[in-house]
């Protein structure tokens, strides 16, 4: 158990970690916020936008989180290449399960064809938000659907943990010497690294959620609204978290490395195929815009990382 507790007062703590996810998720809203002067986005800001998010969550991930373990490790780091084996085992088996979810109400299963089962395949060629579609149906954010949506929650929150709980353990030495003064408590550079980091990968999350809501004429505040409801769970996963690593402060590197191997994979298996998809149109197939956003997002983060 660390010394903060003897130190500083656990509600306050805890309401900080919830607050900092709270960020994280406000942030997804922002990706709505360019059908306030535009009617699209062109796929040539979509890719770089998906490169930053890459390069910050990558940079985040090895200078960051992974270093962190390994300061924290005596001899071969097991524990924490034992955590990046989980990230990546959760990642996999929680979009394997959302993959068999049906919270579009088209009633189909994950390997029949949409037509077969009577969907509606007027929008086949939206790109890279389909995986999105499936986790925010914009036909029940159109329609108010609390049932559909309170069940998208649900699928939601096995989405969105694995980087609400990246932000959770980055703060698991909060109080302690060596952080930055904020509203009166020492917060780790690390939380303030993480913190930026997820806000940031949720724009374009909350992009792709909007642009079939565009498409479908809902109101940009209600896109907006969507797009935070996207990322609710955050805050939860983050103070799940920060309870655990404080509590068990041993297992810190464990939970160092779960983050950055969930955080990880995300970058390879998602983000990166989502922007190639986005750009597949764009001369080089979107590689170069991909590659210099990924060199933009490192470029934001090494400097606070090494502050």
């Amino acid at each position: 158990m660390t010394e903060y507790h003897l130190d500083m007062d656990a509600v306050t703590a805890y309401a900080f970690v919830f607050l900092a996810g709270l960020v994280t998720c406000l942030a997804t809203g922002l990706g709505a916020l360019p059908f306030f002067v535009v009617d699209e986005t062109s796929d040539r800001w979509t890719v770089a936008l998906w490169g930053v998010a890459s390069g910050i969550m990558l940079a985040a991930s090895v200078f960051g989180l992974l270093r962190e373990g390994l300061a924290l490790t005596t001899g071969l780091p097991i524990v924490l290449a034992v955590g990046v084996a989980a990230g990546v085992v959760l990642v996999v088996v929680a979009n394997s399960v959302l993959d068999r979810v049906d919270v579009g109400g088209h009633g189909h299963s994950h390997d029949e064809p949409a037509d077969r089962a009577g969907a509606d395949t007027s929008n086949d060629d939206a790109g890279p938000n389909d995986a999105h579609d499936v986790h925010v149906d914009p036909e029940a954010v159109a329609e108010g659907d609390l049932k559909k949506l309170a069940l998208i929650l649900g699928v939601l929150t096995v989405h969105s943990f694995p980087e609400g709980v990246a932000v959770g353990v980055s703060f698991a030495e909060l109080g302690l010497q060596g952080g930055v003064p904020i509203l009166g408590l020492t917060v780790p550079v690390l939380a303030i690294v993480m913190t930026v980091a997820i806000s940031v990968h949720n724009i374009p999350e909350g992009l792709a959620v909007s642009i079939p809501l565009k498409a479908m004429d809902v109101s940009k505040w209600r896109m907006v609204g969507a797009a935070v409801f996207s990322s609710l769970p955050q805050p939860i996963g983050a103070v799940i978290a920060f309870a655990f690593v404080t509590w068990a402060y041993r297992f810190l590197p464990f939970g160092y490395g779960f983050a950055a191997g969930a955080m990880l994979y995300l970058v390879l298996a998602e983000f990166v195929p989502d922007a190639l998809e986005a750009g597949a149109d764009l001369p080089g197939g979107g590689y170069r815009e991909l590659a210099l956003g990924v060199l933009g997002g490192v470029a934001i983060m090494v400097p606070l990382i090494f502050v």
